[in-house]
């Protein structure tokens, strides 16, 4: 299986997969992502069709791509780094969280409403967070039954999940204002990995 784009060193393969998603992403400004297939991309790109299949299984994988790319890229630009020991860098995912899904959804180029690809953007911001997170987390929770990979996974899709609710509701409150509410119900999450600092303290640090 083709490694990850954010654990690629290779200045090559990292040139190669931008070439793709550039592709992709300029496909996408005049076509639904049904009526591209992979040799529109790899003609686009300059790529064969090979080089396409050794990186990427299919289309919709390039494309899980292309919104993973962004999130993490979004992540790099803000310095982002989950220390398990401090929920206070949760806030900076919950932000970015709440701005990146804003930005896909403004920007008919990254991402359309349609639900047909609504999987497709959950699984890629989903697996973004819980890669952030599992970065900072014990190799042991403090909760035996669960797994530092199940703690991740459940605060990925809760960030997730509160984020997009506070997306879709009308005349939401803004991205700054709903962060903290959101890290109330984020904190316990986390607390089954080990000790964490009380809301409180996390949020005087953020501020």
């Amino acid at each position: 299986m083709p490694i990850s784009d954010c654990e690629v060193r290779d200045p090559r393969i990292r040139r190669t997969r931008h070439l793709l998603q550039g592709a992709l992403r300029n496909l996408m400004q005049s076509k639904n992502i049904e009526e591209i297939s992979v040799q529109d991309i790899t003609d686009a790109a300059t790529v064969n069709r090979a080089t396409f299949y050794d990186h990427y299984n299919d289309k919709y994988a390039l494309l899980d791509a292309m919104v993973a790319g962004g999130f993490h890229f979004m992540l790099h630009e803000r310095n982002v780094d989950f220390d398990g020991t401090c929920p206070s860098a949760a806030s900076a995912i919950i932000l970015a969280t709440c701005d990146y899904i804003t930005q896909i959804h403004s920007n008919p180029v990254e991402c359309t409403r349609q639900n047909a690809f609504e999987p497709l953007i959950e699984a890629a911001i989903t697996t973004a967070i819980r890669r952030v997170i599992m970065r900072g987390m014990p190799q042991q929770s403090a909760t035996p039954a669960l797994s530092p990979e199940i703690i991740a996974t459940t605060a990925s899709w809760a960030i997730y999940g509160a984020v997009k609710q506070w997306f879709y509701t009308p005349n939401h409150v803004s991205a700054e204002e709903i962060v903290p509410s959101i890290l109330q119900l984020i904190v316990p999450i986390l607390m089954a990995a080990g000790p964490v600092e009380s809301h409180t303290e996390s949020m005087a640090h953020t501020g």
